[in-house]
């Protein structure tokens, strides 16, 4: 079965510093017409970092959208032609006291793929420690949390990580260790 959806045409609604919106006309498998709100991102990337003394690296940060602070991992969108491995890299170092040798990608995934093109990449951090030279965005504030096996476990269990990279990254974590 052919599920292809064809772009009609597309309408602008907002033009950001990062993200566009527009409101698509498309022509369904069936030959019907249709619309469609999408939001273009330029996608992201997060880092699961986790200390030789084998506690992972979060930060809690307040998110607007759900009007409160979040557990995260470190992650930040790519800047225009930025390799995903260095923005993990980088948001690591920029969100929290940590830096890495290198990342290895995990996977990659669409974050709201209903409504929108952002994609995610997973790294996980090699050679981890503390000592990064990064500081935050002049408009990021975090706090770095580090968390045992035992401590992600029961965090998950009492539904206090809702951010889906996060979960994802985490569920790799204890699944593959």
């Amino acid at each position: 079965m052919d599920l292809t959806e064809t772009k009609l045409s597309s309408e602008p609604i907002y033009q950001g510093s990062f993200v566009t919106i527009s409101r698509d006309s498309v022509r369904l498998p069936n030959g019907n017409e249709s619309s469609r709100i999408v939001i273009r991102h330029p996608g992201a990337a997060c880092v699961l970092a986790v200390t030789d003394d084998d506690c992972v690296v979060l930060v809690r940060q307040w998110r607007y959208a759900a009007d409160r602070a979040v557990l995260e991992l470190p992650a930040g969108k790519l800047d225009a032609g930025e390799d995903p491995a260095v923005c993990a890299l980088r948001e690591l170092g920029e969100e929290t006291p940590y830096t890495a040798d290198s990342v290895k990608l995990l996977h990659t995934f669409y974050t709201a793929v209903g409504f929108c093109d952002e994609k995610m990449y997973l790294y996980q951090a090699q050679g981890v420690r503390l000592g990064s030279t990064l500081s935050p965005d002049e408009d990021e504030f975090t706090e770095t949390v580090l968390m045992s096996r035992e401590e992600v476990k029961a965090a998950l269990a009492n539904n206090q990580i809702e951010d889906g990279k996060t979960l994802v990254g985490l569920q790799y974590w204890l699944l593959n260790s």
